[in-house]
């Protein structure tokens, strides 16, 4: 597979637009300097949001393998031959292991869910707590 080449930064890419604007007398560096741990905030909570859906992808590709791994065992279960009563006891233990499989599964989609929302946002928290701190250093200054 090849390998997919980095994209550019959040910063890059206001730089390139800032640049490509070409308005006189703004400095579109002096501006990105200033916003700088702003944007690279941004930019890190994006990625943390990527690798929790990439995460999130996975696992449920690997639940679904599981699920399909257990229907064709539980198929082959049922060529074999067996009183009727067998078969329901067959049906009633794949619908009970089924059920309790896709509860457990859904809570754990929503864990992963959480905890990849969770990171991006605390990314996001702290840089605005840094900023706030930064803003009151600036007025005690006056």
């Amino acid at each position: 597979m090849a390998k997919r080449p980095e994209s550019e930064s959040f910063i890059d890419m206001f730089g390139k637009f800032g640049r490509d604007l070409k308005l006189p007398n703004v400095d579109v560096e002096a501006i990105l300097a200033y916003h700088a741990r702003n944007l690279e905030a941004l930019e890190k909570s994006a990625r943390a949001s990527a690798a929790g859906a990439s995460a999130l992808l996975s696992r449920q590709r690997e639940m679904l393998q599981d699920t399909l791994r257990e229907i064709t065992h539980m198929a082959q279960s049922y060529r074999a031959p067996g009183n009727p009563q067998e078969m329901m006891q067959k049906q009633a233990a794949f619908a009970r292991k089924s059920f309790e499989t896709a509860l457990k599964n859904a809570g754990e989609m929503a864990e992963l869910a959480r905890a990849s929302g969770t990171e991006s946002i605390e990314i996001l928290r702290s840089r605005i707590k840094e900023a706030m701190e930064e803003i009151r250093a600036g007025d005690d200054k006056r």
